[in-house]
């Protein structure tokens, strides 16, 4: 019977299934960060229990540290010390794999675990955070849970989980040059809204996915949580295979024949139904940017603010509030929005690939006076191979502030933060009221149209100032 990538993975890990419409899914993989990590690790300990197998647990510590090159445990997180100090020694005691802060391997965990190799095509891998479905890139089946649910998975490497149905984007056609996926899924969610694909298990395909590279291909499935998805996927092909091979944690040897020779067998069969498609056509796709306070509100940078997305009250009330937060005006030009800010980091565009793309922007290029500009790599490693090419040079000479990996910057729990009402352009996942700050105004944007924003100090359209730009 033909079946979807997702059914594929559903039913190799289907332990069994229950008369009240939950399944037992067995877990390969568990991640864990201080933040939620050490509330699952300390209850397990309160209760006597063990993780059921310590080698398949990794933890790292992202969430709540400083990002500043000579940080410590103290952080400005409220109580973040507490959280650091009780996950490392549940992690240690519990045996687990830690990237602690000292390690050169740190940095935030979805972009850890692909460069470790730790996640692998056809694996189910679970993590504490909503942007698990990142990892979906490489063909797995990832998704984010709650603590609880942690300390469930670390006991007995299952989990209860209602299945979902099936939804199928393609995006057809070729980007033209400075459209990245950042833009594909801001496009997606702009005009099917945030709930597009709710209650489903995602898989991206066609032309315009298959050609993107594996870094690009996450950035894709880190964001469909936002488009309201149990999580996204990407069928592993060469481009996946050749990403893993040789990593830390990846197969050798006679292993690896086999894992490969397996990875190739995880695609959607040609005559596999999904509940849901829908077909995307990139031919005229331009540089998006969210104009409001959830990542459905994005349009093509060369746009004005659009009017209600439908006819009701309720419509209409929420336009006007995002509109009153953002400070701007129905029918005002994107372009030309002055910015107090740019951020270019989190686990959506903080890879090598995002880096070097804003680097042949800045490069030669100035932060416009007054904008305070940091980039904050995805891991220590982007960092060191960032700094082995001369990008953080570039950064640096830019205007840009360089700093060491982490969270922090991308979500404001009481740590590092951007300013009061402040307007900053980012390469983050989410645009809510005060995310990035108290009372800070962000607008989501691929590495590029931050780069050429903190330049111009106001959102542009980053064609103009890659090269052989028109500026």
């Amino acid at each position: 019977m033909a079946a979807t990538l997702f059914e594929k993975l559903w039913r190799e890990h289907l332990v069994e299934s229950s008369a009240d419409g939950e399944d037992l899914i067995y877990i390969d993989r568990i991640f864990l960060h201080e933040r939620t990590g050490s509330i699952a690790l300390s209850s397990l300990q309160a209760d006597g229990r063990k993780v059921f197998c310590p080698e398949h647990v990794f933890c790292v510590m992202d969430h709540i540290v400083d990002t500043y090159p000579d940080r410590t445990d103290d952080t400005t997180m409220p109580s973040g010390r507490d959280f650091i100090v009780a996950t490392r020694k549940g992690a240690t005691e519990a045996g687990l794999t830690l990237f602690d802060l000292d390690d050169p391997r740190q940095g935030i965990v979805h972009v850890v675990s692909p460069e470790q190799g730790i996640v692998q095509p056809g694996l189910t891998l679970v993590c504490p955070d909503s942007h698990t479905c990142t990892q979906g890139a490489l063909g797995a089946l990832a998704w984010g849970i709650g603590s609880s649910e942690a300390e469930h998975a670390l006991v007995t490497k299952t989990l209860r989980v209602k299945r979902p149905g099936t939804m199928r984007v393609r995006f057809e056609g070729e980007l033209a040059p400075g459209v990245t996926a950042k833009d594909m899924i801001l496009h997606l969610i702009g005009r099917y809204g945030a709930a597009g694909a709710a209650g489903c298990a995602l898989e991206f395909a066609g032309s315009a996915v298959e050609a993107l590279d594996i870094e690009a291909r996450m950035t894709l499935c880190n964001m469909a949580v936002e488009f309201s998805a149990f999580t996204g996927l990407i069928a592993p092909d060469s481009k996946t295979i050749d990403y893993l091979r040789g990593r830390p944690y990846a197969p050798v040897g006679e292993q690896w024949a086999l894992a490969e020779a397996h990875w190739r067998t995880l695609v959607s069969d040609p005559d596999a139904i999904f509940d849901r498609e829908l077909v995307v056509d990139c031919g005229e796709l331009e540089p998006q940017v969210t104009w409001g306070t959830s990542p459905q509100h994005a349009a093509a940078v060369t746009a004005r603010v659009p009017g209600p997305r439908g006819d009701s009250a309720a419509d209409r009330l929420e336009l006007e509030r995002a509109l009153a937060y953002i400070g701007l005006a129905e029918g005002a030009a994107l372009q030309g929005t002055a910015i107090d800010c740019a951020f270019i980091g989190s686990c959506t565009n903080a890879r090598i690939s995002d880096l070097r793309l804003a680097a042949d922007v800045l490069r030669g290029n100035k932060v416009s006076a007054g904008v305070r500009a940091i980039c904050v790599p995805g891991s220590m490693q982007v960092k060191a191979q960032a700094e082995a090419e001369g990008l953080d040079k570039v950064f640096t000479d830019a205007g840009f502030e360089w700093r060491s990996s982490g969270c922090s910057m991308c979500f404001y729990a009481g740590g590092e933060h951007f300013g009061e009402r402040q307007r900053v352009i980012s390469t983050t996942n989410r645009n809510f009221e005060s995310r990035q700050g108290p009372q800070t105004r962000t607008h989501l944007a691929s590495p590029a149209t931050v780069a050429a924003s903190a330049i111009a100090g106001a959102i542009v359209d980053p064609r103009d100032y890659l090269p052989g730009g028109n500026r």
